[in-house]
């Protein structure tokens, strides 16, 4: 899932680290904390078409898909055979799949095929501060260095993440069957 696209820009981070935004470390620092984000989300998070998955189905009247925000879905099959939208299902911004028309999908693994687009074309700014965040963390330390002591002098470096790191991951991970 690495990409060498951040998810925020290399000018904000630059503001604050008071270096040029082509700067290698900065740019290092990004994409890491970038690519830390999209793996603990599940998700790459910038706007991926036509992507393909396979659901299982719940016996319900709608099933919940992976990544939000669906921005599309091209393609619904049910057991190979294709669906109507607007006839046999509808979908949701928020990544509901519902069956119409008085219907439910099957209770079987692995039943429902679809084809959709989501995330975003532009990363939403929670996601960008938290990055921005733990990319400046992260600029110039010493991986597994957590403190360093100079003469009458020592820094010590927090390895963790912030709260606004925590709760943009949980806002923006992939969502389960079971959040349905």
């Amino acid at each position: 899932m690495a990409t060498d696209t951040p998810l925020a820009d290399p000018a904000a981070l630059a503001v604050w680290l008071r270096v040029p935004a082509g700067d290698p470390l900065l740019l290092a620092a990004l994409t890491s904390a970038s690519n830390r984000f999209r793996g603990e989300v599940g998700h790459e998070v910038s706007l991926v078409e036509n992507e393909q998955v396979t659901l299982d189905g719940n016996g319900r009247e709608s099933v919940l898909l992976p990544v939000w925000p669906t921005v599309g879905v091209s393609e619904v099959l049910l057991d190979g055979e294709e669906l109507v939208e607007g006839t046999d299902y509808d979908w949701s911004e928020a990544g509901f799949l519902r069956r119409l028309g008085c219907q439910y999908w099957p209770a079987r693994l692995r039943c429902i095929q679809v084809t959709y687009s989501h995330g975003w074309a532009q990363t939403p700014s929670d996601i960008q501060e938290a990055v921005i965040e733990q990319a400046r963390a992260g600029y110039g330390g010493q991986p597994g260095l957590k403190s360093k002591a100079v003469g009458g002098q020592s820094v010590t470096w927090e390895t963790g993440v912030t709260s606004q790191w925590s709760k943009a991951v949980e806002r923006h991970q992939v969502q389960t069957g079971s959040d349905a």
